[in-house]
């Protein structure tokens, strides 16, 4: 199974409402925090939206 390693590298301040709850429900809390997601279509719908705040990075397990 393929995970996606999701980093913030820009503050949601400044966005809509709903780009910053997307970040929220990532796991995103602070700037250069990380975390690991499954790859699914609904986890890549949450990352096109919030494509300018994170760098996504794939990784095998």
């Amino acid at each position: 199974m393929k995970k996606l390693k999701i980093t913030l590298v820009k503050s949601p301040i400044g966005y809509k409402y709903d780009q910053k709850d997307t970040v929220k429900r990532l796991g995103l809390r602070k700037l250069n925090s990380t975390v690991i997601k499954e790859d699914i279509p609904q986890i890549r719908g949450m990352i096109r939206k919030v494509r300018h705040l994170v760098k996504v990075e794939e990784i095998e397990e």
